[in-house]
């Protein structure tokens, strides 16, 4: 029957209906291929860092993949439609549970997670590559290789355009990263049982290809509906606390858990403050240029979305505004709405001096020209070369230009301790503008000993008062950080370029010595 529809619309007037229904089909399998390759390239930008080396590597070894599919599709000769049946429901069952099995395993056995991630990355590779050639082979059976190429070539293209354009932007927020995998699965599936229909005829074994995609497509229903429990399953092996809240964003994965010490943020699985300790930390970033300055009015936060820099700064009446500068607009609204999180800024994002920005900070240094009293830089450790673009002399030419003549900035600048010649990197390449740096450093129990460098057209000049009600901070123990032990001194260090980006390379050299 099938053969006589081909050879009817050979002879006749436009494509078959099977012609158009596996064109769809095309659409669809190009759409989850991608989808696969961004989910396995972001689990391991969240879990492993450095997203460039990791997405560089995962698209190899995914278009390798892809080549050796394509290759072995010459040895598939007959049954056609019964091998892309199949070639659907592997994709569909393997793809699909990519992220979950990859999270599971990532809390449970993480010295297999690499072993397994670019494992799975080649077998559902090898399967996506099967599947374009056999599509153009059942389709060539009614078409010109011309037209053919150009139409399988075009949905292919759309596909692919589609999900990279809902990935970010709605897929991974809305739905987060596990939900997505499976429900894409159960996408491949659906085709899969859609080639059932329309070869049914040509299919000897009718009855277990039903089986299979009922079973198929039952599994991958049940993954969506248990994809919370699945996520909690993973998050509550990996973290010591209970986990009260998690979120995935274009950029991270956020977490916050609550134990004996309180609450704890991590973000793609690093520890960014524990409530124990963290008036430690943002009172040693902040205090030191905002008090020197004496009478700040105009102050930027760029990071920092947590609100707990922002709470500092607003300790001072003089204040008049503040900027924070935070990409991720899950992380500012997660600190700026949820009450738990606003007990521990102080509601810092809904005073009406604050104005919240999100965007990228090297961007919004390039585009604005307003110059502040004080500029608070406080990003993650430079783990990977999307963050380490944040501490190139080219990012501090730019807060050179945006600092107020008379002001101070004031960089995060990971452990003069443990990570030693990375510190003296940031210093030197803070100098390298033009700026004058201090450097000092504080003690944070959660860290251990951590680095600060504050940034100045002048030298810096030791404050006569600090804010009432500190914690951590007194003149006295002020005056103290700005000196550095033997182990801690300064040592050679290059500057850190855009062009070269030395700083990722020695910071993971460096941390890559200590038992996380």
């Amino acid at each position: 029957m099938t053969s006589m529809v081909a050879e009817e619309h050979s002879a006749g007037q436009g494509p078959s209906p099977i012609d158009v229904a596996l064109l769809f089909s095309v659409f669809v399998i190009a759409a989850c291929g991608l989808l696969y390759e961004l989910a396995a390239g972001a689990l391991a930008s969240y879990l492993l860092g450095d997203s460039v080396l990791q997405f560089s590597t995962i698209i190899g070894t995914y278009l390798f993949a892809m080549g050796i599919g394509s290759w072995l599709s010459r040895y598939f000769e007959e049954q056609l439609p019964a091998h892309f049946l199949r070639v659907e429901l592997m994709v569909a069952l393997i793809g699909g549970a990519l992220p979950a099995v990859l999270f599971l395993a990532n809390a449970y056995a993480p010295g297999a997670f690499r072993f397994l991630l670019y494992g799975m990355v080649l077998v559902v590779g090898t399967l996506v590559g099967l599947e374009i050639p056999l599509v153009m082979r059942i389709l060539k059976r009614n078409a010109s290789l011309k037209d053919l190429v150009s139409k399988v070539l075009t949905f292919d293209y759309l596909g692919a355009l589609a999900v990279s354009m809902a990935f970010p932007i709605v897929l991974v927020p809305k739905l987060g990263l596990v939900r997505t995998g499976l429900l894409f699965g159960f996408m491949n599936a659906a085709v899969a049982v859609w080639a059932l229909v329309l070869f049914k005829h040509e299919l000897r074994q009718l009855r277990a290809h039903a089986w299979a995609c009922a079973l198929v497509m039952m599994t991958l229903g049940l993954g969506v509906l248990g994809a919370d429990h699945l996520t909690r399953l993973a998050d509550d092996h990996f973290y010591q606390d209970r986990i009260v809240l998690s979120s995935s964003s274009p950029y991270q994965r956020i977490v916050v858990t609550q134990g004996r010490q309180g609450a704890r943020l991590y973000l793609n699985g690093n520890l960014q403050f524990a409530q124990s300790d963290e008036y430690r930390y943002h009172e040693a970033l902040v205090h030191p240029a905002m008090a020197a300055h004496g009478a700040p009015k105009r102050v930027a936060v760029l990071g920092g979305g947590d609100g707990m820099a922002v709470r500092e700064v607003l300790k001072y009446p003089t204040v008049e505004s503040v900027v924070l500068v935070e990409l991720d607009p899950v992380m500012t609204d997660l600190f700026r709405t949820n009450a738990m999180m606003t007990a521990l800024n102080g509601n810092a994002f809904n005073d009406p001096r604050v104005s919240i920005v999100n965007t990228d900070a090297f961007h919004w240094l390039q585009q604005g020209s307003d110059t502040f009293d004080v500029i608070v830089v406080d990003f993650p450790d430079p783990t990977n070369f999307a963050i380490g673009k944040l501490f190139t002399n080219s990012f501090y030419a730019l807060l050179d230009k945006r600092l107020a003549a008379s002001g101070y900035a004031v960089v995060q600048t990971t452990s003069p301790l443990i990570a030693r010649q990375s510190f003296w990197t940031v210093v030197n390449t803070v100098e390298s503008v033009g700026l004058k740096a201090t450097p000092y450093h504080a003690h944070v129990p959660s860290f251990g000993e951590w680095g600060f460098v504050l940034a100045s057209h002048r030298p810096w000049r030791e404050p006569e008062t600090l804010p009432q009600g500190l914690r951590f901070l007194s003149l006295p123990s002020l005056r103290l950080m700005f000196d550095f032990p033997l182990d801690m001194a300064r040592v050679p260090a290059e500057v850190n370029r855009l062009s070269n980006q030395v700083l990722v390379n020695t910071y993971e050299r460096e941390w890559g010595k200590v038992e996380h």
